[in-house]
């Protein structure tokens, strides 16, 4: 009983609808029918085997049936595969616009307007009583060794619904003194929560997707990957701004994604150099100098890399004069030898 509850709670505290519009989509809804599925999936694979097998036969295949047979296989299965995940949201979706609402105004409707309200005010209290117990329970499991980041962002997200049901509930104005302190009490040790799962899921997601970053092979990888790092430490800074860990860990991966950048350039330039291309050398590295100036990278990092640069690109402007003077004697000795 408090688990459904607490399902009750965490949908109406993300969705509040009037009674009016909850009628006419009972009205318009269909019961999700899991037959339906597989006979749609199946009628797809079917069709989808003949049209291919059509086009074979007219491209001169002769084995049509067998490419066909297996995309119509390869349909089939994912269809089935995501039969569970597609169904179960259709019937959340399904109860949540007809079945939770509608039992409600059921029962609300088959009492007397003076004992419904008094039971309206327990209902609530218990739907938050549950809800509350949801959150602690799957908070506990995924403080355990060896759960993921999801599991931790699963929390916040029931975190948020929950604050924002209570909100409600308070401003609402239909709550005791007693009810009011109480919802109160859980509403802090949520906002508690839902802080500590959120960092820990920033914290652990941007982890593992800078160990990806890192293990990639091509440059534009690397900075794609990084960059998802980043957009879950800003999706955290948006609610905590101020906290600092999380500015330690987007500066951290900035400064991954510029020594990405000028490694790059770098090893462009030493190429160049390999094969004699001077001027196209010194243009790579000067492009290297470019992204250590601008990104945000450490002072001493920055000094050292721009000396060491520096020093390559005086190589080989040593090397570019020399080759030039060399070619212009060439040119001169031959201009004498005409004459």
């Amino acid at each position: 009983m408090g688990q459904n509850s607490a399902d009750q709670f965490f949908h109406q505290s993300s969705r509040s609808r009037s009674s009016d519009d909850i009628h006419g989509r009972h009205a318009r809804a269909r019961m999700p029918s899991s037959a339906g599925y597989l006979t749609i999936a199946v009628v797809t694979a079917v069709g989808l085997f003949f049209l291919l097998w059509w086009m074979l036969v007219r491209s001169g295949d002769e084995a049509p049936w067998l490419p066909a047979g297996l995309a119509a296989s390869v349909v089939l299965l994912v269809a089935l595969s995501a039969r569970e995940v597609v169904m179960r949201r259709a019937w959340n979706r399904y109860l949540l616009d007809n079945g939770i609402s509608q039992k409600h105004t059921t029962s609300h409707s088959s009492h007397s307007s003076s004992r419904s309200r008094p039971q309206k005010k327990g209902f609530s209290a218990s739907l938050h009583s549950a809800a509350l117990r949801t959150i602690q329970k799957q908070s506990t499991t995924a403080d355990l060794p060896g759960s993921g980041p999801d599991a931790h962002l699963d929390v916040a997200h029931l975190c948020q619904d929950y604050l924002a049901g209570t909100d409600e509930a308070m401003r609402s104005g239909r709550l005791g003194s007693e009810k009011g302190i109480a919802i109160r009490a859980g509403q802090e040790r949520v906002r508690a929560l839902h802080k500590h799962h959120l960092l820990t899921w920033a914290r652990g997601q941007s982890r593992a997707l800078t160990y990806e970053a890192q293990q990639r092979a091509r440059t534009s990888d690397k900075i794609e990957t990084a960059n998802k790092a980043l957009e879950c430490i800003d999706s955290a800074l948006r609610v905590y701004p101020n906290e600092p860990e999380l500015n330690e860990s987007r500066t951290a991966i900035d400064e991954f994604i510029a020594s990405v950048k000028v490694a790059h350039w770098v090893e462009l330039a030493e190429r160049s150099a390999f094969k004699g291309h001077y001027r196209r050398a010194i243009d790579r590295y000067r492009d290297a100098l470019f992204y250590l100036n601008q990104e945000a990278v450490k002072e001493e990092v920055r000094v050292a890399g721009t000396e060491k640069i520096e020093h390559q690109i005086a190589e080989l402007q040593s090397k570019l004069r020399s080759v030039s003077a060399a070619r212009a004697a060439r040119n001169d000795g031959a201009f004498t030898k005409d004459q």
